[in-house]
């Protein structure tokens, strides 16, 4: 699992074999895990959260989708590269 960075406990990865989905991050506590929160990324720069399996509080869920925002050119180049794809297919 491709980490992308870490915000406090909280872990912001590429689950290796789903690069047939449009662009998203899984959220999780500590290590990679199967069932993390998923956030799907959409083409105007917002994030749309898919799953809160991870059950994160929603002002650390706020703060997260903050840094997912910022970044969010960062992801795309970092999909990019991880899944060797020219095109990026979002949410919306």
């Amino acid at each position: 699992m491709p980490k992308l960075f870490r915000l406090g406990c909280f872990s912001v990865y590429f689950w290796s074999n789903e690069n047939k989905e449009p662009i998203h991050v899984h959220i999780g506590i500590g290590n990679p895990y199967s069932n993390a929160t998923k956030i799907w990324l959409t083409k105007n720069k917002k994030c749309k959260i898919a799953h809160n399996k991870s059950r994160i509080s929603q002002n650390d869920l706020n703060e997260i989708i903050d840094a997912i925002h910022a970044n969010h050119d960062l992801i795309c180049e970092k999909w990019k590269s991880y899944f060797d794809v020219e095109n990026i297919e979002f949410y919306c």
